[in-house]
């Protein structure tokens, strides 16, 4: 199965770069090129592509609200945040907006196909470090807990069982499978499952929405 990739970037040298690097494999093409992101918008809506390769920092329409408007379509195109710094808050910007995760534009040439294969086949590319560095960027932002508590599915919180209950809360705690299967003594197969089973029942995208569901509602263990 062939990636269909788009780059959206305003810097030429950068696109050439990424575009020579993932030609290079047999399962990513390249089909287009996004000068900004009202272009990325619409080359996205007539592409179609699998994963849009995203810089945040863009004249004109930001990758932030490019990000918003591709993943608002329902297309299935996943945003990939290209930035320069890992702890840059417009990459954290984008993640709230939709983004699957993000990679630092001198990423290596492996971790960065790694990166787009992994956002394809419907994972998140976010370290648990920067998962810990978004919590604390999200708590900055959290409602005063005196204030109208956000409306939540009871229902489907409820459907939880114990053992993902278990699991959401360390996923939410910025944990690693690695992390959360020592943690829990299970394997990593097996918390890789009990996340699926939570993403399914609360209706979320992938761990990093997890991660924001898990804040936004206070949902956190000791909450």
């Amino acid at each position: 199965m062939t990636i269909r990739v788009l780059l959206a970037d305003d810097q030429p040298l950068l696109r050439m770069g990424f575009r020579m690097i993932l030609s290079a494999q047999p399962d990513l093409e390249v089909v287009g090129e996004a000068v900004d992101g009202a272009d990325a918008v619409r080359q996205t809506r007539a592409l179609r592509p699998d994963v849009v390769l995203m810089d945040v920092r863009m004249p004109g329409t930001d990758g932030i609200q490019a990000t918003e408007e591709i993943v608002g379509a329902g297309q299935g195109s996943r945003v990939l945040i290209l930035t320069t710094f890992d702890l840059d808050e417009y990459a954290f910007a984008g993640l709230r907006a939709g983004a699957s995760g993000f990679v630092l534009k001198d990423v290596p040439p492996a971790e960065l196909i790694g990166a787009i294969r992994a956002v394809a086949a419907g994972d998140a590319v976010v370290a648990p470090r920067v998962t810990r560095s978004l919590l604390d960027q999200l708590s900055a932002h959290l409602p005063d807990p005196r204030a109208e508590p956000p409306v939540i599915d009871t229902a489907a919180v409820a459907a939880l069982t114990d053992r993902e209950r278990e699991v959401f809360g360390e996923v939410a705690r910025g944990l690693s499978n690695a992390e959360i299967a020592a943690r829990l003594h299970l394997s990593e197969a097996t918390v890789k499952t009990h996340i699926t089973r939570v993403l399914a029942k609360l209706r979320l995208r992938d761990r990093v929405q997890m991660v924001i569901f898990a804040y936004e509602h206070h949902l956190l263990p000791g909450d």
